[in-house]
């Protein structure tokens, strides 16, 4: 190559690398800030499937606060967000398939389910046939516990063991006579929710106080939710006047929560927390609570609803738990997968899972045991029972989580 060629060939590099670089100075600002800030791409998925904002509102948010915090699978983040539907019951195989369609994704490595609905154990066996890999967590299971324990890598329950006798036991400090118990059929065909009736029952025995069980329609039933809260707007009245005003009143249904919180500060009566407690659990229906501003802001959440509570005088009537147990579930079940695949956390540690509660509600005590199946014996350790102490509105934390359960009430089972 001649000596004046590679002077041209030198001159066509020093204009190319010049062009290169005046466009690189004259690039707009932000754009060359996003470039720098871009995310690297999730090591990781997790799967987090909840019901929708109008059936199970707390377990969606806390799904959205983990892609808050940890980025959307759709933009490079972590988390992959599905909803069920509202109508679960009679649309199960689709439940079943969007759960078991998480595992298709080959960076997925841990699927959670809250609420875990009937069909998440199938979706779960489903989700381990294509990879075993993949952890499997059930947020408040409604399945019995033996089918959901045999696919689950961990089931979470509230508490229905020790709140079945801490609640009555909160009625009574806080001189309640009477329990009302207001469920229907199906949920008393679940092995924890029946369970859970039946130690009410006893600890009301023991605590000389009356027990009473009242039906209400199921909100999935012909009537829907609309038919099964009339008929608690209207039922209420009458069972504060037969009862009388020292009552402490408790359903089993999210649906029945709102319209007897309504009709308990009007007419009187004790309410001391819901089947899943949260201060968004009926109370902004009931008391015409608007909370978009304070969305998250548990602390603050709970002073607004304390208030509104106090001003329409059930002060230290109605309770609650500080922080939504729905949202913790969602948030802390994806903080603890998370920790798990890194190696932060192992699977069968109660501690590392509590630290994981404990992240999302600071100043909350919780407490916990694992399930102990009572026809065989054996103690689950992939399924805890977990519980938040109770917040008395307008009265401050009864200090639950303290409170030592007496082992009898843990050995009452249904019949078979």
């Amino acid at each position: 190559m001649s000596k004046k060629m590679l002077i041209i060939i030198g001159v066509v590099i020093v204009a190319a690398l010049g062009l290169f670089m005046m466009q690189s100075a004259n690039k707009p600002a932000e754009v060359a800030q996003e470039e720098a800030q871009a995310p690297e791409k999730a090591a990781f998925h997790i799967g987090i499937v909840t019901g929708t904002v109008s059936q199970s509102e707390d377990d969606l948010r806390g799904a959205e606060l983990a892609i808050e915090k940890y980025g959307d699978v759709a933009t490079g983040g972590m988390i992959q967000h599905l909803t069920y539907p509202d109508n679960f019951m009679s649309e199960m195989e689709t439940t079943i398939a969007q759960i078991a369609g998480l595992a298709d994704d080959p960076d997925m490595k841990v699927v959670i389910v809250n609420q875990a609905i009937p069909g998440t154990a199938e979706g779960f066996r489903r989700i381990k046939e294509k990879r075993e890999d993949i952890l499997c967590f059930a947020g408040e299971a409604h399945e019995d516990p033996n089918v959901i324990d045999s696919v689950a890598d961990l089931t979470i329950n509230a508490d229905f063991v020790s709140r079945g006798y801490l609640i009555i036991h909160t009625a009574k400090e806080l001189g309640c006579d009477t329990f009302v118990h207001i469920s229907f059929p199906r949920h008393m065909s679940y092995e924890t929710l029946g369970r859970r009736r039946l130690i009410m029952e006893q600890a009301c025995k023991d605590m000389g106080m009356k027990f009473v069980f009242e039906t209400a329609p199921d909100p999935t039933s012909d009537v829907g939710v609309a038919g099964a809260q009339q008929f608690i707007l209207e039922k209420t009245p009458a069972w504060v006047n037969k009862y009388g005003k020292n009552t402490a009143f408790f359903c089993t249904n999210d649906a029945h929560t709102e319209p007897l919180l309504k009709q308990l500060a009007k007419y009187g009566g004790y309410f001391i927390e819901a089947d899943l407690p949260s201060p968004l659990m009926g109370y902004p229906g009931a008391f015409g609570i608007d909370l978009a501003a304070e969305a998250g802001n548990w602390p603050v959440i709970l002073k607004k609803v304390e208030q509104a509570v106090e001003d329409a005088g059930a002060k230290g009537r109605m309770g609650t738990w500080a922080y939504s147990y729905g949202y913790t579930n969602s948030a802390a079940l994806a903080e603890f997968g998370k920790r798990i695949v890194e190696g932060t956390a192992k699977l069968d540690s109660k501690e590392d899972l509590m630290a994981c509660y404990a992240e999302y509600t600071p100043g909350a005590a919780w407490n916990g045991n694992y399930y102990t199946d009572l026809g065989t014996g054996e103690t689950k350790k992939n399924h805890l029972l977990v519980y938040q102490d109770t917040y008395m509105l307008g009265k401050g934390y009864m200090n639950a989580t303290s409170v030592e359960v007496p082992e009898k009430y843990e050995k009452i089972k249904m019949a078979q």
